[in-house]
């Protein structure tokens, strides 16, 4: 793969059209201003990133992760970018200097499709037709699209999300750049090549998209399986991927910290462990002239997010070769130095068994897995049997974009999906509600 046709501003959906610009942004930063003023962006404000909403204590949503992520993107993009301009001069013509605008936007669009209480409602929905009633619809489903439903990702959504042509809405989705969307599948392949596990890249209704986006940007094809096909992941991906890992890392560190989940010498010495011995006692230093407890946190996460931003940098363009080749294995962040790697791995061993296994963080799984559960299995009945009453009813809760009439029914399921996925958790326990008959609407 080679960096001048990998970085295309060329548009999905728009790639007839030459639009006159009147201002001095790039197609890659359109591509941020867009997701920035979109109804889904906004939306990712009530949807769970670990801890419960809302609470008297803020803690991090999905969208002020996707904001703090798109920030250290960017700077890991601009910082590699500038490093291989310096070592290669003659890539100054191609758009490898709009790296961090390509990286930023597609890290605010990564957690877009994600549906409401997080893992959990992933795992509601796809446990639906594994465990629950829609085990019934496996004999009306190809492979292909049984293997989409019965893994339900918010990776391989988002990618619907930006591209899929729903009802009203242009063709191409939100029309975005070739770069941006290749830069946020992390699993450059379908469902049924995901060996068992749950993590791919894009369903079997935007394949043709996703190929046709690898095509024109020389994404290199690794295998085929019937009409399944295995790609190498964009070289941008691996920022987009290190960005988020550095960020909800560290930023669930704090917010346990916030919510007296750590105590604030063991916060601290998390922190710390990212950190030179000199590194160390400047920091030290600087937390002795704040008072503010708060703020020492606070410091200090920022100095463990700019070593691990230093160093996922370095092992990106140390093996800018193997990336570009689809030979290089594994993630940025577990490449780092041994230093900030088992800092990283303690941080990583504390979040699993003080926060994520947490009672708070338990107790908004369960419910959203019975929320999820319960809108899935309704509104999946609901498509299957339209004549009914009840099934009118719910139908006629659901936005026109969404085609829950499609002459298919793999293709009415994914619009259920879509409208479920799309709900913010306050919205969808506000329905459940109210189908269970727990509240009225305010009169």
């Amino acid at each position: 793969m080679n960096w001048k046709q990998l970085i295309s501003n060329k548009r999905l959906g728009l790639e007839h059209l030459h639009e006159a610009r009147k201002d001095d942004r790039t197609e890659f930063q359109r591509d941020y201003d867009r997701l920035i003023f979109s109804a889904p962006f906004r939306r990712l404000q009530n949807k769970t990133q670990v801890f419960p909403l809302p609470g008297s204590v803020f803690v991090h949503n999905r969208l002020t992760h996707s904001l703090e992520v798109a920030c250290v993107g960017r700077s890991l993009g601009n910082e590699v970018s500038r490093l291989l301009l310096r070592r290669s001069p003659g890539l100054a013509e191609t758009h490898i200097g709009e790296a961090g605008a390509i990286v930023s936007a597609a890290c605010l669009a990564h957690d877009l499709g994600n549906p409401p209480f997080g893992h959990s409602g992933e795992k509601a929905i796809a446990t639906y037709f594994t465990e629950g009633k829609g085990m019934n619809l496996r004999e009306r489903l190809t492979r292909e699209q049984w293997s989409d439903i019965t893994n339900f990702e918010g990776n391989a959504n988002a990618f619907r999300l930006l591209t899929h042509q729903f009802r009203g809405r242009r063709p191409g989705g939100f029309v975005m750049t070739y770069s941006t969307l290749a830069s946020i599948v992390k699993y450059p392949y379908a469902s049924v090549l995901a060996g068992g596990k749950q993590k791919f890249g894009f369903f079997m209704s935007e394949q043709k998209e996703f190929e046709k986006i690898a095509a024109e940007l020389g994404i290199k094809r690794l295998s085929a399986e019937g009409e399944a096909a295995r790609y190498v992941r964009h070289p941008l991906v691996y920022l987009v991927e290190a960005a988020d890992d550095i960020c909800y890392q560290m930023m669930d560190i704090e917010d346990a910290y916030r919510l007296k989940i750590l105590d604030t010498e063991q916060t601290k010495r998390l922190y710390r462990g990212f950190m030179d011995p000199e590194r160390a006692r400047r920091a030290e230093e600087v937390c002795r002239m704040v008072a503010d407890e708060n703020e020492q946190i606070a410091y200090l996460r920022s100095v463990a997010i700019g070593v691990m931003v230093k160093e996922c940098t370095r092992v990106f363009v140390e093996n800018e070769e193997s990336i570009l080749k689809g030979t290089f294995r594994g993630t940025l962040v577990g490449r780092m130095d041994e230093r900030a790697k088992r800092a990283y791995e303690d941080c990583s061993e504390v979040a699993y068994s003080r926060i994520y296994r947490s009672k708070e963080v338990v107790d908004v799984e369960l419910a959203g897995y019975r929320v999820m559960s319960t809108l899935t299995d309704l509104m999946i009945e609901a498509v299957m049997n339209p004549e009914k009453a009840y099934s009118r009813l719910l139908i006629n809760r659901v936005s026109a974009q969404y085609d829950v009439a499609a002459p298919t029914l793999y293709g009415r399921i994914m619009a259920v999906l879509d409208y479920i996925s799309g709900m913010t958790d306050v919205y969808a326990l506000d329905l459940y509600r109210k189908i269970n008959g727990n509240s009225l609407p305010a009169v």
